[in-house]
């Protein structure tokens, strides 16, 4: 605990009321929830292309020694993309207009509430973002009969570990960004990880590269995953949580310091 007061930042430790912040994101998606439902979408064409077709192509890959066929070892890496998805658009373009156009943050800390309770409520929100895409995938992976373990109820808590890393360097990501134009770097960033986090080959196949796919935290987070819904956990799986648990409190740190910053000095 005392380690734990050390990392997070005075100003996080001082939320008392983030709840409003997420109260305040329900409401408004009340009448916007197609741009929640929408995210949910891709991921699931990609699984039912991998079901219908491209997975009788492939055949089976072999997931820490045991034999599953293709869409078993694509769904979840879908999962955990999904979660990424929608954690990372929710923390970067959704904050930036709070935070630039609508000024909504300078409204919120004209009340009670503070730097603090804007970071938790946003990162939070994000959160509960990806706890749905999670939970939907999942019921749609069942249907599909690509989950074969009972362990696949801990790919939920894992997915929430990702969105709370994402989320995190999101919204410290997003305190630098000037304009709208510089969002085009959120696709340059979030599709190579996509595309090279053993989201669609196992990491075997990566050869020399394969170092490399360490520093991806979308492979921490697609190896959580995966290693659930197909009943394959070992040890392993604590190096790749804390890794995620890391990079969360860092984006976390920098992105309270900076939204104070950037509100209050």
């Amino acid at each position: 605990m005392t380690i734990a007061l050390r990392v997070i930042p005075p100003v996080i430790r001082t939320a008392r009321r983030p709840q409003r912040m997420i109260e305040r994101s329900l409401m408004v998606y009340r009448r916007t929830w197609i741009i929640i439902v929408s995210g949910f979408f891709e991921p699931l064409f990609y699984l039912l292309s991998t079901r219908v077709g491209l997975g009788q192509l492939v055949g089976d890959v072999s997931v820490n020694g045991k034999v599953v066929d293709y869409a078993t070892f694509v769904a979840p890496a879908l999962m955990a993309s999904s979660a990424m998805n929608g954690a990372v658009y929710d923390s970067t373009m959704n904050v930036f207009d709070k935070l630039k156009h609508s000024k909504t943050y300078d409204a919120v800390l004209a009340t009670p509430m503070g730097i603090g309770d804007v970071t938790l409520g946003e990162i939070g929100w994000a959160l509960l973002r990806g706890l749905l895409y999670a939970t939907t995938f999942l019921v749609a992976m069942v249907m599909l009969g690509t989950v074969h373990s009972p362990w696949a109820l801990m790919a939920i808590p894992a997915c929430v570990l990702i969105g709370f890393a994402f989320a995190s360097c999101g919204l410290a990501a997003v305190t630098f960004i000037r304009s709208w134009a510089d969002f085009g770097w959120v696709p340059t960033a979030t599709m190579p990880l996509f595309l090279f986090s053993a989201t669609f080959y196992p990491a075997s196949s990566y050869g020399k590269w394969r170092p490399l796919l360490q520093i991806s935290p979308l492979y921490h987070g697609v190896a959580l995953v995966r290693s659930a819904t197909t009943g394959t956990a070992d040890w392993s799986i604590l190096g790749h949580a804390t890794f995620l648990l890391a990079m969360a409190f860092f984006g976390l740190w920098v992105g309270s310091k900076r939204l104070n910053r950037l509100l209050l000095s």
